[in-house]
């Protein structure tokens, strides 16, 4: 008998909000880390959701990168909150640099690589 694994593909919109059971299911987290992170004031729920709590779908790429580095280098709760600090800012300038390239004419880049 063979070991079949099931994954679940979820295309999420960054307009898409999920809730607390849902973003720890997408990105192998519990609810009480996901609570912690909350209290540490590194992840923020959206307001005005009333009494459960709802986060944002474009939380869940760094919260899945968080999971994995938690397992790998085994990290307490507050090293994961400063972790999610960075990997959310990581984010944040990737998608300026990638905003910044697509504005850019494609032979002013050419000239670029050349001076270096």
């Amino acid at each position: 008998m063979t070991n079949t694994h099931v994954l679940e593909w979820i295309w999420l919109d960054a307009r898409e909000s999920l809730t607390a059971n849902d973003l720890c299911r997408a990105c192998g987290l519990n609810l009480g880390d996901l609570h912690e992170l909350v209290d540490y004031g590194s992840l923020v729920p959206l307001s005005g959701a009333g009494d459960e709590q709802v986060f944002a779908a474009d939380c869940v790429g760094p919260l899945r990168e968080l999971g994995k580095l938690r397992l790998d280098l085994d990290l307490d709760q507050f090293t994961m909150a400063l972790v999610l600090g960075y990997l959310n800012r990581i984010s944040t300038l990737e998608r300026q640099l990638q905003s910044l390239q697509a504005k850019t004419p494609a032979h002013a880049d050419e000239a670029h690589r050349d001076v270096f």
